[in-house]
């Protein structure tokens, strides 16, 4: 019995841990989120690893490469803390150990635009961070 006891609360133990790893990984995912559907560059920074690579879909290149600090950029004269219309879906996550994988959806009705953007993430220092992110402009549906 004891051990029967002993394995339920390990496992039990295990499940919270996975649980409070996968609130902390969206956590970060939303400091990307919600800085970037609130024109909030400090927030958006927050989520990365400043090194980070981001692969971005951009009219007439093949691919557009930013760090974090540049990206933030493209929000710096919009208006802090207004919802400028990036509604946005964290699709799915998948962790193991101390990396993680994430898709999420970024819909801009006003622009009839949809991206998904596929995110890796690490813990690092005890924080989790996103360490490269790409994204790809999804064709109209008709």
């Amino acid at each position: 019995m004891k051990v029967t006891s002993i394995l339920i609360a390990s496992m039990f133990n295990l499940q919270l841990f996975a649980q409070s790893e996968e609130v902390l990984i969206r956590k970060t995912l939303n400091k990307y989120l919600e800085g970037s559907s609130y024109s909030n560059p400090e927030m958006i920074q927050s989520a990365f690893y400043k090194n980070a690579d981001l692969f971005l879909s951009k009219e007439g290149q093949e691919i557009w490469v930013l760090t974090p600090k540049e990206y933030a950029s493209l929000f710096e004269t919009r208006p802090k803390g207004k919802f400028n219309g990036r509604e946005t879906t964290i699709l799915s996550i998948d962790r193991q150990h101390n990396i993680a994988s994430a898709m999420a959806e970024i819909k801009i009705e006003s622009r009839n635009m949809r991206f998904i953007d596929i995110f890796l993430l690490k813990k690092l220092s005890g924080e989790w961070k996103i360490i490269s992110k790409v994204a790809t402009l999804m064709p109209n549906e008709e």
